[in-house]
């Protein structure tokens, strides 16, 4: 017999009992019958032979000492058997009962499941059986007819519990669909890219949008190609836009408040005020800098029209930006009051009276054979929905939109997903639209149509007309331009447009510059005057005005709008198959504002890098110009793609890189958590043990306490860290000096980031750029800053911005490629002496730490164990196990539990900062990083070290104990 089956005969077999009873040869049988070793029943004693009742022994050995071999129950050597003497009838029953019940349980009980079918050998088990019972035995067709029928009664009770589920041809259907999209879109709301994007893109729920993060496909360094050689787009009708309407004085005062001149220009700057460029800036709350930023915006004014003091001014922002300025703006604002607008009532255009020649007479009450469905006189199908955004993705629908202040006159709207964005980076991007967009034509409609459209009435006026004839000619100009990057940063202009889907190319194809008129040529001449004087000043101001600024303008585009399947419907019916299509007062004409993106303006190195234009437009034709921009050859990025433009620009990118703002601290906080729990999901022997590298806050970067940490050693002296020299310590002036309510005020606000332009620019100039492997071109023609020494003002400036962080990049000068949340850290003598004797070397390694809460745990594991069996023993455990085990209750290993030590001399060299952004550049051919460093220790740092190597930091990722030089780069 096998091991398998002699395990299963012992498994059928457990719970059986012996059935013989016997005594031994020349034993004594005085003392009563014993069966098999087991108890007597008289004594309840057990032998000590037991086993071999069971198979595991002997048998019992006779008078003489010899075992009495039992073979089919005779005694080996044909001896008869010695009977017993007497039988006792209650043993005797209860033996016999409990075969019996042994027996019935053995033949009742199914070997496996509690499946008829398991009561089959193997052998005999058959698919079929399971649904025809007649191919089972008979004695289990009963049993099975049960199981079967109680099945069927179950799952004829789920089915009347489930709503049935309409067919796909129905789902598919137009109304259908778009109530399935509205339903979808009550939590996180679609773009009118949306479902282009779904088809392409990794989908992610951010912000309450749901918006394309990457492509499906492998396009990494395809996109930066596009962004520094052609064009890449971005749809940017998530962010969020703020309308204020007033008195001008009235808005600048409000304004003032939550910005600074010291940061950059401000609401009230000339060139932004008149209305011809675009403005950024980043706000605060109400009188509150340096400290307690809100974030960046962007912000446009409508140009002047007359001698009217009323303004309108456009405010965007990102979408988590919104709920924080929204109530900071209505407060100096004073716009508390909601104000409902007027509800907009939609002209329909007249219908078409029917010929009666060409219609059939059909009975009343009943439809043509066929033509249920169908439209009938060119009107829309009735009962089917139309699409519906329920509020935006940062307010619910039912809120207020509109709020206005009665003493000021000022009125404060949210225009969020009333206005498309779209975004174009890179040379060629002024080529895309100059290919994609056609300037309207002037449009006398005399059909009666006019009414119910607004370009045929906007073209009576010969002021609109005239004014849209210079707007045509100063975007035709674009297109002779070497690249966006050559007119003014922020420059706007305003067009209008035909609908691009009558120039939609056959197919997608590749807008490429095409050859200039000569100079000398007459036409041509007067055209690059014409364009230079475009380059040097600018577009002209009369050319930034745009309908689109109207809110009754921009519903009657969307109102009029033609679908796909009446445009498709009219190409079908040209006379030649494949022309384009004539506009027609009933296409439309939109408004649309072109606003220039600067690009890179900060530092000398890759100047306008990544500019390129940004496209408004009113809501409802997103697919209309989305398409056509597609087929002219551009490549669409998402969220990744634009967190690369801003790393390769290095800007900031909100909400990664404002950890001083609220929303970059909510953005850090789900970031930490996200980290942790991907950290966690991994077995501790798969992932890096934080601990031990020497990594306090791999996750979460405690900028609070950094700032603390430098403020503590600037204040002893700079302990541990290079310090100022007491000779060229300034004396405390009167007004340098704060009171104690200044400084619990300064306390309570924690750190800041350091935004004054004067003060980065000396920064600047003291690190000095220099060119090594790494360092990115400079532009030439650019004077650099004259540089102050350091001692007389580096004390000043940390005294007065003690807890600042200061915005830098850093590139690496070997090998390397930085992570996020790199420490970056101050170098000491032996770095020097080491880079001077070995050129080529990476930099100094940091001791591998250890791990004192592994041995921690262990205890508390172990110590649990001990308590858990004491407790089953009925012990009490020791007072100094509870204490033990209850000192760090949120322990894991590898990371550092809460509160940390000290950040800044946790390892051999002193931290200044860490990264936000980390990665291979490929602008600059070398591993980059953009982070944050402490001012004071910046300071500490450049007073301390020569002046050949001036500015350099060793950089370290979280997981790594190697240290690398890296330039560290102040722009500003």
């Amino acid at each position: 017999m096998s091991g398998a089956k002699h395990r299963m005969r012992s498994k059928k077999m457990r719970n059986q009992p012996s059935s013989i009873t016997y005594t031994s040869t020349g034993r004594d049988t005085s003392q009563g019958p014993w069966r098999n070793g087991e108890e007597t029943p008289l004594t309840g004693q057990k032998h000590e032979h037991s086993g071999h009742a069971r198979g595991h022994g002997p048998p019992p050995s006779d008078a003489g000492g010899q075992y009495t071999d039992w073979v089919r129950g005779r005694p080996a050597g044909g001896a008869s058997p010695a009977l017993p003497r007497f039988i006792t009838a209650s043993t005797f029953a209860m033996a016999r009962a409990a075969e019996v019940s042994a027996m019935m349980k053995a033949v009742t009980k199914t070997t496996g499941s509690c499946h008829v079918f398991g009561g089959l050998p193997k052998h005999m088990r058959r698919r079929a059986m399971s649904h025809n019972t007649k191919r089972l035995p008979r004695r289990l067709r009963e049993g099975a007819q049960k199981m079967m029928e109680k099945s069927r009664q179950a799952g004829h009770k789920e089915k009347k519990d489930l709503s049935k589920r309409k067919s796909r041809k129905a789902r598919r259907r137009h109304g259908n669909l778009l109530l399935e999209f509205n339903r979808r879109q009550r939590k996180n709301v679609w773009l009118e890219t949306h479902i282009w994007h779904a088809k392409r893109f990794h989908m992610v729920k951010r912000w309450g949008y749901c918006l394309g993060d990457r492509p499906t496909y492998k396009c990494y360094r395809a996109c930066y190609r596009a962004m520094s050689q052609h064009c890449l787009l971005q749809d940017l009708s998530y962010y969020c836009c703020l309308e204020l309407q007033g008195p001008e004085e009235a808005l600048l005062a409000a304004l003032s408040r939550l910005t600074s001149k010291e940061t950059g220009p401000t609401f009230a700057a000339a060139h932004f005020l008149s209305g011809r460029r675009q403005g950024s800036a980043v706000l605060y709350r109400a009188d509150g800098y340096p400290a307690a930023p809100l974030g960046p915006v962007l912000f446009l004014w409508r140009p002047k029209s007359g001698a009217s003091s009323h303004r309108q001014l456009w405010i965007w922002s990102h979408p988590t930006l919104k709920q924080d300025l929204l109530p900071e703006l209505q407060a100096v604002c004073q716009c508390s009051e909601p104000l409902t607008p007027p509800v907009p009532v939609p002209v329909a255009p007249p219908a078409p009276d029917p010929d009666p020649a060409q219609t059939p007479e059909v009975p009343d009450g009943k439809q043509p054979r066929g033509k249920a469905r169908k439209r009938v006189g060119g009107h829309r199908e009735a009962g089917v929905p139309a699409k519906k955004i329920l509020g935006d993705g940062t307010r619910p629908g039912s809120a207020a939109t509109c709020w206005r202040c009665d003493s000021t006159g000022v009125v404060m709207s949210d225009l969020t997903m009333e206005l498309v964005r779209y975004r174009l980076i890179g040379p060629l991007s002024h080529m895309i639209l100059t290919d994609t967009l056609t300037p309207a034509a002037a449009c006398q409609a005399s059909d009666g149509t006019e009414a119910s459209f607004w370009w045929p009435a906007h073209c009576r006026e010969e002021s609109h007309m005239s004014l849209h004839q210079r707007q045509t000619e100063a975007f035709q100009l674009l297109r002779g331009l070497p690249s966006t990057a050559d007119i003014p940063a922020g420059s706007v202009l305003g067009l209008a447009v035909d609908d691009p889907r009558l120039t939609l190319p056959s197919r997608r194809c590749r807008s490429t510059p095409d050859g200039c008129s000569l100079p000398g040529d007459a036409e041509g001449g007067d055209q690059e005057e014409e364009q230079k004087a475009v380059m040097l000043q600018g577009l002209p101001e009369q050319c930034s005005q745009s309908s689109l600024w109207d809110r009754s303008v921009r519903d009657n585009v969307t109102d009029n709008k033609l679908s796909e399947q009446e445009l498709n419907q009219m190409k079908s019916e040209l006379l030649v198959p494949g022309s384009r299509l004539q506009a027609t007062p009933q296409h439309g004409r939109i408004p649309v504002l072109l606003v220039q993106q600067p690009g890179k303006q900060t530092g000398t190195e890759m100047g306008s890098w990544g500019a390129g234009w940004d496209l408004l437009l009113p809501k409802g034709w997103g697919m209309a110009f989305w398409v056509p921009l597609v087929y002219r050859g551009v490549r669409v990025g998402g969220q990744q793609e634009a967190l690369k433009h801003s790393q390769n620009k290095g800007a900031p990118h909100f909400p990664h890189d404002f950890p001083d703002c609220p929303a970059g601290a909510r953005f850090q906080s789900e970031q930490e958590a996200q980290f942790c729990e991907t950290y966690k999901r991994r077995p501790p022997a798969k992932r890096p043990n934080f601990i031990k590298h020497g990594s306090l806050a791999p996750f979460l970067c405690p900028w609070q306490q950094l700032a603390e940490e430098w403020e503590t050693i600037a204040g002893e002296g700079g302990g541990g860290a290079p310090s100022l020299p007491p000779s060229e310590v300034p004396d405390p002036q009167p007004q340098d000096l704060t009171s104690p309510a200044d400084d619990a005020l300064r306390l309570e606000r924690g750190f800041t980031v350091l935004r004054d332009r004067k003060a980065l620019q000396q920064l600047s100039a003291w690190c000095r750029p220099t060119s090594s492997r790494g360092q990115r071109s400079r532009r030439p023609g650019r004077p650099r800053q004259a540089e102050r020494p350091i001692q007389p003002f580096a004390a000043s400036l940390s005294a007065l911005q003690h807890r600042s962080l200061v915005w830098a990049r850093l590139s690496l000068l070997r090998k390397g490629r930085p992570a996020l949340h790199a420490a970056i850290c101050m170098p000491v003598a032996e770095d020097f002496v080491l880079l001077r004797r070995d050129p080529a070397c990476c930099g100094p390694q940091e001791p591998q730490h250890v791990d004192h809460f592994k041995s921690r745990m262990k205890r508390r594991k172990k110590a649990k164990m001990d308590s858990n069996s004491s407790k089953k023993l009925g012990k009490n455990p020791g007072l100094a196990v509870d204490q033990d085990t209850g000192s760090a209750p949120g322990l894991t290993l590898g990371l550092w539990p809460s509160p940390l030590p000290s950040v800044t001399s946790h390892c051999s060299r002193v931290t200044l900062g860490w990264t936000t952004q980390g990665d291979f550049s490929l602008a600059a051919g070398c591993g980059e990083a953009l982070g944050f460093v402490s001012l004071t220790g910046l300071l500490h740092m450049l007073v301390g070290q020569p002046e050949d190597l001036r500015g350099l930091v060793l950089l370290r990722n979280p997981a790594s104990l190697q240290y690398r030089f890296a330039k560290i780069t102040i722009e500003a």
